[in-house]
């Protein structure tokens, strides 16, 4: 399985949500939303770049975490996705402060 499968599998069950409801919701035909999706979380086909980046709206994830295979960094995607602007602005300068120090 894919990363992106794997992901997007995650990501759709945490949220509560099915595959039919997600690929409506990201904009796919009604005839087939739940027929791709499916297909993408099993590895048989994988969205295009703006799919998705609209999936990801849908369940509040950047697109990059969808294609990152180590955990822990998909993980801090997912948080710092969710900061607002003053929030990451701050994470970013106090990781650079460490980077620099260590």
């Amino acid at each position: 399985m894919s990363v992106l499968a794997k992901r997007l599998k995650e990501a759709r069950l945490r949220a509560g949500i099915s595959q039919e409801r997600l690929g409506l919701a990201a904009g796919l035909d009604e005839m087939s939303a739940s027929t791709r999706m499916n297909r993408y979380e099993q590895g048989k086909r994988s969205p295009d770049l703006e799919l998705v980046e609209r999936i990801g709206q849908v369940l509040g994830l950047p697109a990059a975490y969808f294609f990152t295979a180590d955990d822990d960094m998909a993980e801090m995607l997912a948080l710092f996705y969710r900061l607002d602007t003053k929030s990451r602005l701050s994470l970013v300068e106090s990781l650079r402060t460490q980077v620099e120090v260590g």
